[in-house]
């Protein structure tokens, strides 16, 4: 009978473990109108924030921020494990930072997202180990002509440069198999630690691409310039004629369509050109790294672009040439079928441009680094079901703010919203500066949202000073509140419709048949808890003239109508 019970927690403990190892895999899906990300066979929205850079090569610095994030109501969290700390000397690896982030994660029920800081970071090789940076005979670096007086590209190329840290070439063959013997060593580490697959997802390398200059210039590339363009792009290109991007048609359109030959003879000689020949070999050789990495542990992976071209960064090596921009989306698929999708890092004022350049063709959104202004949170989940948008640095944040206010309200409702987006009954409303409220149409309706509410300082003039390149200020992330109106647009059943946002007021209009008039029947404050509407205040008398949505705090609305002639 002894023996019974004292076997009995290990049969227990070996069950649970057997169930562990036995969750799915996260995957993309098709999810009725919408691609979905699924955790666990359910569509997982990420309520996500990006660490700084350094963060988490430190558990000790970790410890008080594990906590904050829980506050601000954050269910995923992107970290990093570096190349240098991981194999701090080759063939020897250190995953303790990485186990650090998983423990940390698990205990607050939250989900990771790795970033894997090895060959390229922002366009130049710093988080490569000692002994890559060492030796460049073995690691050639890119060989770049830095145009003087460029602005903002060459002073950082310089600065790279000077500094022992500009980029590693990506025809460097030894480069790749050291980072992709990493990778696959991580990778490998992640599946026999975390079978409940707390990481769901990676990111590989970062902001790649040669800055400025439009091209590596280094013996390698040259030989590889004067070579045919590589037959899998050819391929590609003539098997997708009629679907590529209108960027890729017009630059092979204009030497007239060629299936074969120089890369010059192909494409041309400019700076455009050079962008589609990086693109090439940087796409190759992050997608080999990823496919090593995919052979230990298939997670979900993409690479993420510094976004170009930009203003006052309008032509390739202004912003890194070769980077997964949403112009060369078409060459990375061809160079890197094992990636995912592509991501933007958004910082730029046009977000919804952005977003629908990322969305094309397939490319489901997901946007990893973004400023924390938390109307273009609701935008992209709103217009785009993206899978996440994530505030860079978010341990700046205010656990009070409005990014923590919406995190707090959306985690009450997630598995509705998902339901909705893959019904077709999600929307949204963003009213940029300068932009007039434009209607949109969603259950027989049109609607907008007035600008109502003070919510403090104006949008535009949020950003913090002191700002790095890349829009990361020199003493914290965080900007004031939003102020444009703003709101994530359900429509929740026939004549009803939830509001969550800040800063205006909804109005409607008929768009289908029946009466021609429309009015509010009932206008209800409340929130969500654990899926189930708690209603507030109904909103009537004399506060029906006051904006429903006031702000700066997010707030949540149901609306009924009612139609009459």
């Amino acid at each position: 009978m002894k023996s019974i019970r004292l076997l009995l927690p290990a049969l227990l403990l070996a069950a649970a473990i057997c169930s562990a190892q036995t969750a799915p895999l996260p995957q993309i899906r098709q999810n009725g109108a919408v691609q979905h990300f699924f955790v666990d066979n359910k569509p997982f929205l990420m309520l996500a924030g990006e660490l700084h850079n350094s963060s988490a090569s430190s558990a000790e610095y970790m410890k008080p921020i594990w906590d904050k994030l829980a506050a601000m109501h954050l269910n995923t969290v992107i970290g990093t494990a570096s190349w240098e700390l991981v194999e701090p000397v080759e063939g020897q690896f250190d995953f303790a930072l990485v186990d650090a982030q998983i423990k940390q994660a698990r205990q607050r029920n939250m989900r990771l997202v790795l970033i894997w800081l090895a060959t390229w970071k922002n366009a130049g090789s710093s988080y490569v180990p000692h002994w890559v940076k060492s030796n460049p005979k073995r690691f050639p670096p890119m060989l770049l002509k830095i145009r003087p007086n460029s602005g903002l590209a060459s002073f950082l190329a310089a600065d790279m440069e000077q500094k022992g840290t500009g980029p590693l070439s990506p025809l460097g063959e030894e480069t790749l198999k050291a980072d992709a013997k990493a990778f696959r060593a991580l990778m490998r580490h992640i599946r026999e630690v975390d079978p409940q697959h707390t990481v769901i997802m990676m990111q590989v390398e970062n902001e790649a691409g040669s800055l400025g200059d439009s091209r590596d210039r280094s013996p390698l590339a040259e030989a590889a310039w004067a070579q045919p363009v590589p037959a899998a792009l050819m391929n590609y290109f003539t098997q997708h004629k009629a679907a590529l991007l209108p960027e890729m048609q017009d630059l092979w359109k204009r030497n007239g369509y060629k299936t074969s030959g120089t890369w010059a003879e192909v494409f041309g000689t400019d700076e455009w050109a050079d962008e589609i020949f990086m693109a090439y070999h940087v796409g190759r050789y992050i997608g080999e790294v990823a496919k090593a990495g995919k052979a230990e542990l298939n997670l979900p992976m993409y690479a993420n672009a510094w976004l170009g071209p930009q203003p006052n960064q309008e032509t390739p090596g202004k912003y890194p040439s070769g980077g997964p921009v949403a112009r060369v989306m078409d060459v990375y698929r061809a160079a890197a079928p094992s990636l995912d999708f592509l991501a933007p890092d958004i910082y730029v004022p046009d977000f919804k441009g952005t977003c629908a350049l990322y969305a094309r063709s397939g490319n489901p959104l997901f946007i990893p680094e973004a400023r924390d202004q938390v109307g273009n949170l609701f935008w992209a989940f709103g217009h785009h079901a993206a899978w996440a948008w994530a505030p860079f640095g978010v341990e700046d944040l205010n656990p009070e703010g409005q990014v923590s206010q919406a995190y707090m309200l959306l985690t009450e409702m997630l598995p509705q919203l998902a339901a909705w987006q893959a019904a077709g009954k999600v929307k949204a409303i963003l009213v940029a500066e300068g932009e007039k409220p434009e209607p949109l149409s969603l259950g027989g309706y049109r609607i907008t949202l007035r600008r109502g509410g003070t919510g403090g300082t104006a949008a535009g003039a949020s950003t913090p000073s002191g700002e790095l390149p890349g829009a990361v200020s020199l003493s914290t992330r965080a900007l004031s509140n939003d102020t444009r109106p703003f709101a994530l647009v359900v429509n929740t059943a026939p004549e009803e419709f939830l509001f969550i946002g800040a800063n205006g007021d909804p109005a409607f209009a008929v768009d289908s048949p029946g009466p021609a008039r429309v009015g509010i029947s009932a206008k209800d404050e409340g929130r969500y808890e654990k899926g189930k509407w708690v209603p507030g205040r109904r909103i009537n008398g004399d506060e029906i003239y006051t904006p429903a949505l006031p702000g700066p705090k997010i707030g949540m609305l149901k609306v009924k109508l009612v139609r009459f002639d």
